[in-house]
């Protein structure tokens, strides 16, 4: 039940939605003679908002703390496995089209292949499954497991998890099946923006030897702190995503999944 709530939730708490139904509703309100004066001031929140989301250095102020939160390891030598994260592949296109679809969050998958390149002794671990509650997908998995085919990983070194819906259950589900010893070490890939909430989850479910390995940065650095946008859809995604996850990070240690609000290194 958490699962669903927390996707129909996440899905009604982005600001650009909110705001939308917030514009939509006021003028509805503001065709009536009684809810008129309301009806316009709603409209004009609503735009205003939807303006300072979409142009204004806003989403950059909440995203760069996040992406810098953990930095990426010096050197890459003796880790046991690489855990990547569910969230690069697009399972209600990829079930309908037969093939990998690929979502913004791409290089959790391709940088993955890079590391598994660069450490030939490690096991990848694949962890998501059906992260949308949507008919006929596939699962990230079964996505996943053909592109590392395609980059030329032996399916031998590849650990998948496919039942998993979020972070929680990716650092559960996952430590059931690979049952990590004491004194492995383990590279963590998922996007930056990600990365706090993620440690601090897998922290919590008891995997030890974990390293950050960030990637799919959206912003150069805190030197972006003082930039908008050229375009209204590229701040409010960035706007919405930056949102979500500090609202995700506030939930999971309210419901103790997380060592802390905001983990760190």
């Amino acid at each position: 039940m958490y699962v669903y709530l927390s996707k129909i939730g996440g899905f009604l708490i982005l600001p650009s939605n909110f705001l939308v139904v917030l514009m939509a509703l006021g003028l509805v309100l503001s065709l009536t003679s009684k809810w008129r004066r309301s009806g316009r001031f709603l409209t004009f929140a609503g735009f205003l908002g939807l303006v300072v989301c979409a142009f204004s250095p806003a989403a950059n102020w909440l995203i760069v703390p996040l992406e810098d939160r953990f930095q990426r390891p010096g050197t890459l030598e003796n880790y046991d496995g690489i855990i990547v994260l569910g969230g690069a592949v697009d399972t209600v296109v990829t079930g309908v089209r037969g093939d990998t679809a690929l979502t913004m969050s791409a290089e959790r998958i391709t940088i993955t292949a890079r590391l598994a390149k660069a450490l030939p002794e490690t096991k990848i671990i694949h962890t998501g499954g059906q992260g949308m509650i949507v008919s006929d997908q596939a699962t990230e998995a079964e996505g996943a497991a053909r592109l590392f085919r395609d980059f030329g990983i032996s399916p031998d070194r590849v650990i998948l998890e496919d039942k998993s819906q979020n972070t929680w259950q990716n650092a559960v589900y996952a430590k059931d099946i690979v049952q990590p010893q004491p004194g492995q070490q383990w590279l963590l890939v998922t996007s930056a923006y990600h990365m706090p909430r993620a440690m601090g989850v897998f922290e919590k479910a008891g995997w030890t030897g974990v390293t950050a390995y960030p990637v799919d940065y959206r912003t150069r650095g805190p030197q972006d702190k003082s930039l908008g946008f050229d375009g209204a859809s590229k701040g409010l995604r960035r706007f919405d995503i930056a949102y979500r996850e500090w609202v995700g990070l506030a939930v999971y240690w309210m419901l103790g999944r997380s060592t802390e609000f905001f983990p760190g290194p």
